[in-house]
């Protein structure tokens, strides 16, 4: 008898634990999913817009399940943003400014990791004070200074300040290859050392290959900040023949007519820009930022577990 009442308080404290577990597990991925539908309601929302018909459009009764997918819309936005040439002026203009900041801050922060000179924390705390002044504080400035030395109006003014370690974000580059460095040992150089390498050779043979965790960190965080910039490029660049993609969306919001007569509704070949186009050319502007992050996921959270910004 006592071992059947025993057995049954442990089926009961069983089951308490299963049913707490569950309810548990059932609150967590709740929270979750409610999180991931905030994050990603943007992107639906961009997506199912720019596949709205102008019909669909007017109508406020079609918000989820659309009457027609619209893919001309697509075509429309790729025509008005110029979407091949501006492509490939994005890409030279982020992937060479992202080089030089990789390679010019990689090389300041190991100064800073490893050499003592006069007045280092001074000049490391004027490095720390630039990575919370805005931009928009010293643009007025820089302006002025492009514009006496000769380079408005070229890709020069955005990509000249990140090979010197400047640039945007250039100071919290810095900073992460720092924090590296400190914890590299020190070890390997004085084995370079002693096969007579010198402080330059030692940094690209031994410190630099051993920062590819940092140099990715950077590298992802460079493309979508340069990428996503348009104070810069607005400021720099007048000739709309140079603009990047970016700056193309706002053009295109000029390009909504305000009233779409019902000619053009009923005229399949007539170009309409309206809200669909715009949400169809933002797509397109982001889509090569998803796919670059989607492509260095993996690798770049395990190099964000790996640095030392953490420590």
């Amino acid at each position: 008898m006592n071992e059947f009442v025993l057995k049954i308080k442990h089926n009961k404290s069983r089951i308490i634990k299963i049913s707490t577990r569950i309810t548990v597990n059932v609150f967590i991925y709740s929270l979750l999913i409610g999180l991931a539908f905030v994050f990603l309601y943007p992107f639906l929302y961009m997506i199912i817009t720019s596949l709205k018909s102008p019909a669909d459009l007017n109508d406020i009764s079609v918000q989820w399940i659309l009457n027609e997918l619209r893919w001309e819309n697509y075509e429309t936005a790729m025509n008005a943003l110029q979407y091949q040439e501006r492509l490939f002026n994005t890409l030279l203009v982020v992937l060479t400014s992202v080089f030089g900041h990789i390679l010019s801050c990689s090389f300041i922060g190991y100064g800073f990791a490893r050499y003592s000179f006069r007045f280092k924390g001074f000049w490391f705390a004027l490095l720390i004070l630039s990575i919370i002044i805005p931009t928009e504080t010293i643009i007025v400035p820089l302006y002025i200074f492009f514009s006496r030395i000769g380079l408005m109006g070229t890709y020069l003014t955005i990509i000249i300040p990140c090979f010197f370690g400047f640039g945007l974000r250039g100071a919290l580059f810095v900073f992460i290859f720092r924090q590296f460095f400190l914890s590299l040992p020190k070890a390997l150089e004085e084995a370079a050392a002693i096969d007579g390498a010198g402080s330059v050779r030692t940094f690209f043979s031994i410190a630099l290959p051993n920062a590819r965790s940092s140099a990715l960190i950077c590298l992802v965080l460079g493309v979508v900040w340069h990428w996503n910039d348009t104070l810069e490029p607005s400021m720099y660049i007048e000739n709309q023949g140079m603009y990047l993609l970016p700056q193309m969306l706002p053009n295109l919001y000029s390009m909504i007519s305000s009233e779409t007569s019902v000619d053009q509704l009923l005229n399949d070949s007539a170009v309409i820009y309206n809200d669909a186009v715009v949400m169809a050319a933002t797509t397109l502007v982001v889509l090569p930022l998803i796919i670059f992050y989607l492509a260095v996921q993996s690798k770049f959270m395990i190099s964000v577990e790996r640095s030392g910004i953490t420590g």
